[in-house]
């Protein structure tokens, strides 16, 4: 049953305030709006709501500094948190200062609904761990709403000892994912300790989990400390779980179970202090149903899941990522270069089965071997090479084809020389673009923000182009 309650909502943009009204108006709520810090500080002079909506960015201040005094003075007031920064700093800053929920912009109205209604049932959630500025420089990268995801349970999970299981294909960050988690929560200043279960022979991993006593088995002429004493006090992270051996997955199971462990070959009981962080590229329930993994185990990893994208599925994120790791192979010593438009869309079309991985090891290549320090279409793909794969062609309207080759037709009478400059894609694509927009803004009754969701990007974005199109 929905409850209703008072809702003020803060944020500079006029039209986002608008449409937080009439959504939450529908479902019974009372709304009242400020667009800036100062206008919602005599708000809640007059008396606290129910539940708070904030934008981050605001005219005069930071509006998480604003939730932080707010949920110090009233533990009970839940707050909502939107950003269109919609980076993991920011989802981790909004729950280490006590919000009840995170919302990346763009946001989905029924997904802010459903959040107003969790915020009324049970209140505000506790305040994280600070972390330092030190500690910001994450290696996440992406701000597709598939990310956001990923941020947003990270963010929910750094200031508690869950154990986590991260599953994806490869190359798509599942450590990068499991040292976020460690190096923003409370275990931080102690040891991250990996291992990769695919990596160790069968017959050696519980020593190398447990560690070894001397002459526990042939070659073992001294005490050997094990991964879990290795990272006491931190984050253990089990790479590839699901290539466990079974009876290895049976004396995991007793550890996670008991907090106690014995070496290989000794009889003394040793505390497990760590936290979990398992991963996996396989399937682990259809591993469970072949009876090649222990379902009790499952369960016991599979308190927090975390789905890491495939790189195809956030596209978007691409040509970020792209950036980033040309930065980083310069910072390395490598020749600086960047990408051209057609050069990134190229990078987008490519399906990636290696994923960030092979996005990363693509961008070293192209620094080193690409000629020009403007790195251009023709080059990526001749440096793609055989793997080069690009989506299947979208259905065209025939009324589009038949527009663009009248186009053609013109260009070749009018300017002929367009044809053969180099720019005819750049003119094309700016032809279509511009009504593309229009038509959208004036279906969706000029809300900027409706139109950059049908278009599939941020409404900055979106407020980027109108201004370089001239669109009014």
């Amino acid at each position: 049953m929905t409850r209703a309650g008072n809702i003020l909502v803060v944020d500079d943009d006029g039209a986002i305030r608008t449409v937080i009204v009439q959504a939450l108006q529908r479902d019974g709520h009372r709304l009242t709006t400020a667009a800036t810090l100062a206008e919602a500080e005599m708000r809640l002079a007059a008396g606290l709501p129910d539940v708070l909506i904030t934008d981050v960015v605001l005219p005069d201040g930071n509006g998480l500094d604003m939730v932080a005094r707010l949920v110090a003075e009233h533990p009970g007031l839940p707050v909502i948190v939107l950003s269109a920064q919609n980076t993991l700093t920011t989802a981790v800053r909004s729950t280490e200062v006590g919000a009840f929920d995170y919302l990346p912009k763009p946001f989905d109205l029924d997904t802010l609904a459903a959040a107003v209604q969790s915020a009324l049932a049970r209140g505000s959630g506790g305040v994280a761990e600070p972390i330092g500025e030190e500690d910001r420089a994450l290696p996440l990268i992406g701000r597709s709403p598939a990310m956001q995801d990923v941020y947003r349970v990270i963010a929910r999970v750094v200031s508690n000892d869950l154990t986590v299981l991260i599953s994806g294909e490869s190359g798509t960050g599942k450590e990068l994912v499991a040292r976020a988690i460690h190096d923003l929560g409370p275990r931080r200043r102690s040891p991250f300790v990996a291992i990769n279960m695919a990596a160790i022979p069968r017959e050696l991993i519980e020593a190398e989990l447990f560690g070894h006593e001397r002459g526990a088995f042939t070659g073992a002429q001294a005490r050997s400390a094990g991964r879990f004493e290795q990272a006491a006090g931190g984050t253990l992270f089990l790479d590839e779980i699901g290539d466990m051996p079974m009876e290895a997955q049976t004396r995991l199971l007793r550890v996670l179970q008991s907090g106690e462990f014995t070496t290989v070959g000794g009889a003394r009981t040793i505390r497990a202090d760590v936290r979990i962080v398992a991963a996996t590229n396989r399937d682990l329930a259809v591993l469970v149903s072949n009876g090649q993994f222990r379902e009790d185990l499952f369960y016991r990893l599979n308190v927090v899941p975390v789905t890491l994208p495939a790189l195809r599925a956030r596209r978007q994120d691409i040509a970020l990522l792209a950036r980033h790791f040309l930065d980083r192979a310069a910072e390395s010593g490598l020749p600086r270069k960047q990408l051209d438009p057609q050069a990134i869309a190229v990078l987008e079309s490519h399906d990636w089965p290696g994923n960030v991985r092979e996005l990363e090891n693509m961008m070293r290549r192209m620094a080193v071997l690409s000629r020009d320090d403007m790195i251009g279409a023709g080059e990526v793909r001749v440096l793609l090479g055989g793997s080069y794969s690009a989506n299947p062609p979208a259905e065209v309207d025939p009324g589009i084809a038949a527009a663009i080759r009248a186009r053609l037709e013109r260009l070749a009478i009018e300017e002929p020389a367009a044809l053969d400059d180099g720019s005819l894609y750049d003119r094309i694509i700016g032809e279509v673009e511009r009504p593309l927009i229009e038509a959208l803004l004036e279906r969706h009754g000029n809300n900027q923000l409706r139109a950059a969701r049908a278009l599939g990007i941020n409404r900055n974005t979106l407020r980027k182009r109108l201004d370089t199109l001239g669109i009014g």
